[in-house]
This record gives C-alpha cells, sequence and structure tokens, in this order.
C-alpha cells in the first residue's frame, strides 16, 4: 500500500486551521503551522506532497513562502494551494507569479478546496 500523501497546511486562523484539517484528511496525512515560516521549515525537514497555506499570515506571508519553497531545490516542485480573502486580480497575479499551482479566494467552497489539492498530488476525481 502506497504511503499516505503529505499534506502541510498554514494559516494562522485557528477555527480554519481546524477546519483544513479535518476537511483535508481525507486525502492524506495533514501537518499544520500557524506561519509561514513555520511552513518553510516543516518542509525542509520532511518534505511534503502539497502545501495549502493561507496569504496573509504573520512571520511569513504565504507569498513568500512560495517563493522561497520555488528557490529551494528539494521544495521547487512541491505544489501550492494558496487560500486568501485578497481576491483582485492583481492579488491573484501575485499568487500564480510566486508559484501557486492554484488560488482560491476566500470564502472557499469545501468540494473546490478538496479538487484543487487532489488535482495539485496527482490524484484522479473522486
Amino acid at each position: 500500500m502506497a504511503p499516505r500523501p503529505r499534506i502541510l497546511v498554514a494559516e494562522d486562523d485557528p477555527d480554519v486551521l481546524k477546519m483544513l484539517e479535518h476537511v483535508l484528511r481525507t486525502l492524506g496525512d495533514v501537518e499544520t503551522v500557524t506561519n509561514g515560516r513555520d511552513a518553510l521549515g516543516r518542509a525542509q525537514v520532511e518534505r511534503p506532497d502539497v502545501v495549502v497555506t493561507d496569504v496573509m499570515m504573520p512571520q511569513m506571508d504565504g507569498l513568500t513562502l512560495a517563493k522561497e519553497m520555488k528557490q529551494d531545490p528539494k521544495l521547487s516542485t512541491v505544489p501550492v494551494v494558496m487560500l486568501t480573502a485578497k481576491t483582485g486580480p492583481r492579488d491573484v497575479i501575485a499568487g500564480i507569479n510566486a508559484g501557486a499551482r492554484f488560488y482560491l479566494t476566500k470564502p472557499f467552497k469545501t468540494e473546490e478546496l478538496i479538487a484543487k489539492v487532489r488535482k495539485a498530488l496527482g490524484l484522479a476525481a473522486s
């Protein structure tokens, strides 16, 4: 049996973090952190299969996290799914330019999040 995918979630809102952990647990093993700096540190120690990150967080935001990951040869191919309340076209472009594979705006539909994470993991739609 193949190991379960590793999903790293970075989100500073405790309620959203708990919901994301609950929802994404169906797809793999979920590890949670509350800022981008901790996410980068955890990813460097144990490479995740996908990173789901908020954009606006303390210490290091999701855009910087994605950029740092793209510059790290070990993490450059890890897909990043960004979640944010920033919905403007410039914000979406900034997220994609930073390295996000997918960009979801809050509030998001749980089914849409699961579909994007499944795609990022290379899993067929169920």
